[in-house]
C-alpha cells in the first residue's frame, strides 16, 4: 500500500498507483492561441515530439511561441495511472510527468531546434524538481516518437553535459525514452498562460547554452 509518509519526490509503482478511469477527463475543444482543433488531425509531414521540463504552463507558452510549431497541448503522460486528473497527478500517487505535446513542421523547424529549447529552458539536472516545484510531476523528460529522435536527444545530452560540468552543475536526470501514452490535461491548463498573462511560469534555466546543432 502506499504510504502517507512516502515523499512525492518517490516514483509510485505500478501496484501503488491510483487506479483512474476508462474515459478521457473533459478538455478544451479549441487551441486558444492557434484557434484549431486541440485534437485535430496534423498536415501530412508534420512531426510530433513531447517534453517534460517542469510545470506545463511555461513549457507550453515556450514551445507555442516558436516558428514552426503548428499545435501544443498539456497533458500528463509516464506514469501508470489511465486518463490521470490534475489532482490525482499533484498526489504523486500516478507517476505521470506535466508534459508537453507538440506538433511541428519540420520544413520550418528541426527537431534539433525543439532540443536546444528543451535544454536552454530548463535545469535538467534537478531530479525530481523543477526550481520550487518538487515531485515526480516535475522531472525532467524528452519522450520520442522515432528512433532518429531518440539519437538526437541522447547526442545533446551528451554534448551538454561538459558544458555543465564546467560550469559546476551536477549530472543530468533527463530521462529519454519512447513516447508513453499522452493523456489531454483539463481545459483551464490549456494554453494557460496565454489565458492568464500574468500566471506563474515555474521555468529557469541554467544559463549554460547547449551546443547550437549538437546531434542534428
Amino acid at each position: 500500500m502506499f504510504s502517507l509518509f512516502n515523499r512525492k519526490t518517490d516514483m509510485v509503482t505500478p501496484d501503488e498507483a491510483l487506479p483512474g478511469r476508462e474515459t478521457p477527463i473533459p478538455t478544451a475543444q479549441t487551441h486558444f492561441v492557434f484557434d484549431r482543433p486541440l485534437k485535430g488531425a496534423a498536415p501530412e509531414g508534420f512531426g510530433q515530439a513531447m517534453f517534460g521540463m517542469g510545470c506545463f504552463w511555461g513549457v507550453e507558452r515556450r514551445f507555442w511561441s516558436l516558428p514552426g510549431v503548428w499545435m501544443t497541448a498539456a497533458g500528463y503522460a509516464g506514469g501508470y495511472t489511465p486518463n490521470p486528473t490534475y489532482e490525482e497527478v499533484c498526489t504523486g500517487r500516478t507517476g505521470h510527468n506535466e508534459v508537453v505535446h507538440l506538433v511541428f513542421d519540420p520544413a520550418r523547424i528541426d527537431y534539433g531546434d525543439l532540443l536546444q529549447s528543451f535544454w536552454d529552458g530548463h535545469d535538467p539536472t534537478q531530479g525530481m524538481r523543477q526550481g520550487n516545484d518538487r515531485g515526480t510531476q516535475y522531472r525532467s523528460g524528452i519522450y520520442t516518437f522515432t528512433a532518429a529522435q531518440r539519437e538526437q536527444a541522447e547526442a545533446t545530452r551528451a554534448a551538454f553535459v561538459p558544458r555543465l560540468r564546467a560550469a559546476g552543475f551536477g549530472a543530468i536526470t533527463t530521462e529519454i525514452c519512447r513516447a508513453p501514452q499522452f493523456y489531454y490535461a483539463e481545459a483551464y491548463h490549456q494554453q494557460y498562460l496565454a489565458k492568464n498573462p500574468g500566471g506563474y511560469c515555474g521555468l529557469g534555466g541554467t544559463g549554460v547554452a547547449c551546443p547550437a546543432g549538437a546531434g542534428a
